[in-house]
Protein backbone atom coordinates (compact mmCIF):
# COMPACT_ATOMS: atom_id res chain seq x y z
CA UNK A 1 0.00 0.00 0.00
CA UNK A 2 2.75 2.55 0.59
CA UNK A 3 4.33 2.06 -2.81
CA UNK A 4 3.32 4.04 -5.78
CA UNK A 5 1.89 2.57 -9.02
CA UNK A 6 3.83 1.38 -12.31
CA UNK A 7 3.36 2.47 -15.43
CA UNK A 8 3.68 0.44 -18.36
CA UNK A 9 6.44 1.34 -20.86
CA UNK A 10 4.24 1.91 -23.20
CA UNK A 11 1.69 4.23 -21.12
CA UNK A 12 5.29 6.78 -21.01
CA UNK A 13 5.16 9.93 -22.86
CA UNK A 14 7.66 11.78 -23.89
CA UNK A 15 9.96 13.72 -21.77
CA UNK A 16 12.57 16.48 -22.01
CA UNK A 17 14.68 14.90 -18.73
CA UNK A 18 14.49 11.81 -16.30
CA UNK A 19 16.01 12.16 -13.19
CA UNK A 20 17.23 9.68 -11.54
CA UNK A 21 17.85 9.40 -7.62
CA UNK A 22 20.75 7.23 -6.54
CA UNK A 23 21.65 5.18 -3.76
CA UNK A 24 21.38 1.85 -6.03
CA UNK A 25 24.84 0.92 -6.07
CA UNK A 26 28.23 0.51 -4.28
CA UNK A 27 31.48 0.68 -4.98
CA UNK A 28 33.56 -2.42 -5.10
CA UNK A 29 36.94 -1.33 -4.38
CA UNK A 30 39.07 -4.84 -5.14
CA UNK A 31 37.87 -4.98 -8.45
CA UNK A 32 37.44 -1.19 -8.82
CA UNK A 33 33.65 -1.08 -10.35
CA UNK A 34 30.13 -0.63 -9.20
CA UNK A 35 27.87 -3.30 -7.97
CA UNK A 36 24.33 -2.84 -8.45
CA UNK A 37 21.84 -3.10 -5.40
CA UNK A 38 17.97 -3.51 -6.08
CA UNK A 39 17.33 -0.29 -6.82
CA UNK A 40 19.78 -0.61 -9.77
CA UNK A 41 16.24 -0.99 -11.55
CA UNK A 42 16.26 2.91 -11.94
CA UNK A 43 19.00 2.63 -14.16
CA UNK A 44 17.92 0.41 -16.04
CA UNK A 45 14.64 1.81 -16.85
CA UNK A 46 16.06 4.71 -17.43
CA UNK A 47 18.84 3.55 -20.46
CA UNK A 48 15.67 1.78 -21.62
CA UNK A 49 13.27 4.65 -21.74
CA UNK A 50 16.13 7.05 -23.37
CA UNK A 51 16.48 4.24 -26.07
CA UNK A 52 13.15 3.93 -26.64
CA UNK A 53 12.57 7.82 -27.64
CA UNK A 54 10.80 7.69 -24.27
CA UNK A 55 12.82 10.88 -22.51
CA UNK A 56 16.01 13.12 -24.70
CA UNK A 57 17.88 13.44 -21.52
CA UNK A 58 19.16 11.79 -17.96
CA UNK A 59 19.51 14.06 -15.21
CA UNK A 60 21.43 11.56 -12.40
CA UNK A 61 21.37 12.33 -8.77
CA UNK A 62 23.37 11.78 -5.79
CA UNK A 63 27.00 11.39 -4.72
CA UNK A 64 26.61 9.05 -2.11
CA UNK A 65 24.69 8.36 1.30
CA UNK A 66 27.62 7.53 2.94
CA UNK A 67 29.52 9.57 5.88
CA UNK A 68 32.78 8.72 4.97
CA UNK A 69 34.36 7.54 1.53
CA UNK A 70 34.20 4.62 0.21
CA UNK A 71 35.28 5.31 -3.57
CA UNK A 72 31.60 5.51 -4.63
CA UNK A 73 30.76 8.49 -6.52
CA UNK A 74 27.69 7.20 -8.09
CA UNK A 75 26.42 10.17 -10.60
CA UNK A 76 29.85 10.14 -12.19
CA UNK A 77 30.43 6.72 -11.74
CA UNK A 78 26.85 5.94 -13.98
CA UNK A 79 27.18 8.42 -16.32
CA UNK A 80 30.60 6.42 -17.62
CA UNK A 81 28.14 3.42 -17.70
CA UNK A 82 25.56 5.16 -19.39
CA UNK A 83 28.13 6.20 -22.18
CA UNK A 84 29.68 2.88 -22.75
CA UNK A 85 26.01 2.16 -22.98
CA UNK A 86 25.75 3.93 -26.47
CA UNK A 87 24.18 7.31 -24.70
CA UNK A 88 26.09 10.70 -25.61
CA UNK A 89 27.69 12.55 -23.17
CA UNK A 90 26.06 15.36 -24.00
CA UNK A 91 22.36 13.85 -22.99
CA UNK A 92 23.44 13.27 -19.79
CA UNK A 93 23.29 15.53 -17.02
CA UNK A 94 24.77 14.86 -13.37
CA UNK A 95 24.20 16.34 -10.01
CA UNK A 96 27.04 14.79 -7.57
CA UNK A 97 26.30 17.05 -4.59
CA UNK A 98 24.00 15.34 -3.16
CA UNK A 99 23.86 12.71 -0.36
CA UNK A 100 19.59 12.28 0.86
CA UNK A 101 16.65 12.49 -0.95
CA UNK A 102 15.79 15.87 0.41
CA UNK A 103 19.08 17.37 -1.13
CA UNK A 104 18.51 15.27 -4.64
CA UNK A 105 15.27 17.58 -5.27
CA UNK A 106 17.40 20.51 -3.93
CA UNK A 107 20.54 20.18 -6.33
CA UNK A 108 18.02 18.61 -9.08
CA UNK A 109 15.58 21.53 -9.53
CA UNK A 110 19.33 23.61 -9.69
CA UNK A 111 20.64 21.59 -12.40
CA UNK A 112 17.12 21.66 -14.10
CA UNK A 113 16.82 25.22 -13.91
CA UNK A 114 20.05 25.90 -15.68
CA UNK A 115 18.25 24.27 -18.73
CA UNK A 116 15.09 26.36 -19.47
CA UNK A 117 14.81 24.64 -22.56
CA UNK A 118 13.83 21.15 -20.21
CA UNK A 119 9.82 21.90 -19.44
CA UNK A 120 9.11 18.37 -19.01
CA UNK A 121 10.30 16.24 -16.50
CA UNK A 122 10.09 12.02 -15.30
CA UNK A 123 11.16 11.60 -11.83
CA UNK A 124 12.61 7.92 -12.00
CA UNK A 125 13.14 5.86 -7.98
CA UNK A 126 12.01 2.75 -6.64
CA UNK A 127 8.11 2.43 -5.92
CA UNK A 128 8.69 2.35 -2.03
CA UNK A 129 10.66 5.53 -2.17
CA UNK A 130 8.62 7.72 -4.69
CA UNK A 131 6.47 8.81 -2.17
CA UNK A 132 8.80 10.60 0.24
CA UNK A 133 11.12 11.59 -3.02
CA UNK A 134 7.78 13.05 -4.63
CA UNK A 135 6.74 15.28 -1.57
CA UNK A 136 10.34 16.35 -1.04
CA UNK A 137 11.03 17.33 -5.51
CA UNK A 138 7.02 18.90 -4.84
CA UNK A 139 8.74 20.77 -1.90
CA UNK A 140 11.81 21.69 -4.11
CA UNK A 141 9.61 23.82 -6.32
CA UNK A 142 9.23 21.46 -9.01
CA UNK A 143 5.91 22.96 -10.26
CA UNK A 144 5.07 20.06 -12.63
CA UNK A 145 7.01 16.52 -12.79
CA UNK A 146 5.63 12.91 -13.86
CA UNK A 147 6.72 9.93 -11.67
CA UNK A 148 7.89 6.44 -13.03
CA UNK A 149 8.59 4.00 -10.58
CA UNK A 150 10.88 0.80 -10.43
CA UNK A 151 11.85 -2.50 -8.53
CA UNK A 152 8.16 -2.77 -7.13
CA UNK A 153 8.13 -5.10 -4.26
CA UNK A 154 4.23 -6.14 -5.04
CA UNK A 155 1.34 -4.80 -7.38
CA UNK A 156 -2.12 -5.35 -8.08
CA UNK A 157 -1.81 -8.39 -10.02
CA UNK A 158 1.73 -10.48 -9.05
CA UNK A 159 2.06 -13.87 -10.23
CA UNK A 160 3.47 -16.19 -7.08
CA UNK A 161 4.68 -19.83 -7.47
CA UNK A 162 3.61 -22.76 -5.56
CA UNK A 163 7.11 -22.37 -3.66
CA UNK A 164 6.58 -18.73 -2.61
CA UNK A 165 3.20 -20.02 -0.18
CA UNK A 166 5.11 -23.13 0.88
CA UNK A 167 8.36 -22.14 1.93
CA UNK A 168 9.70 -19.66 4.19
CA UNK A 169 11.41 -16.61 2.62
CA UNK A 170 14.37 -14.90 4.93
CA UNK A 171 13.71 -11.94 2.72
CA UNK A 172 10.80 -11.04 4.03
CA UNK A 173 12.27 -9.79 7.27
CA UNK A 174 14.56 -7.28 5.24
CA UNK A 175 11.88 -6.04 2.97
CA UNK A 176 9.76 -4.93 6.32
CA UNK A 177 13.12 -3.22 7.24
CA UNK A 178 12.90 -1.26 3.94
CA UNK A 179 9.33 -0.56 4.78
CA UNK A 180 9.94 0.82 7.76
CA UNK A 181 13.19 2.78 6.40
CA UNK A 182 11.15 4.78 4.67
CA UNK A 183 8.30 5.59 6.84
CA UNK A 184 11.02 6.76 9.15
CA UNK A 185 12.36 8.51 6.46
CA UNK A 186 9.19 10.51 5.72
CA UNK A 187 8.20 11.37 9.10
CA UNK A 188 11.59 12.74 9.66
CA UNK A 189 11.69 14.86 6.12
CA UNK A 190 8.04 15.89 7.84
CA UNK A 191 9.19 17.23 11.16
CA UNK A 192 12.47 19.10 9.32
CA UNK A 193 10.00 20.64 6.83
CA UNK A 194 11.82 18.74 3.43
CA UNK A 195 8.16 17.22 2.98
Amino acid sequence: MWESEGTKIEEVGHYDCAIVLGGMASWDNSNERLSIRRGGDRIWQAINLYHLGKVDRILISGQNGYLFENGLDEANQFKEVMIENGIPEEHILVESISKNTHENAVESKKVIDAYPEIESVLLVTSALHMPRSKACFEKAGFSHFDCFTTDHYTGPERGYTLSQYLLPNSSNVSDWENLIHEWIGYLSYWIAGYV
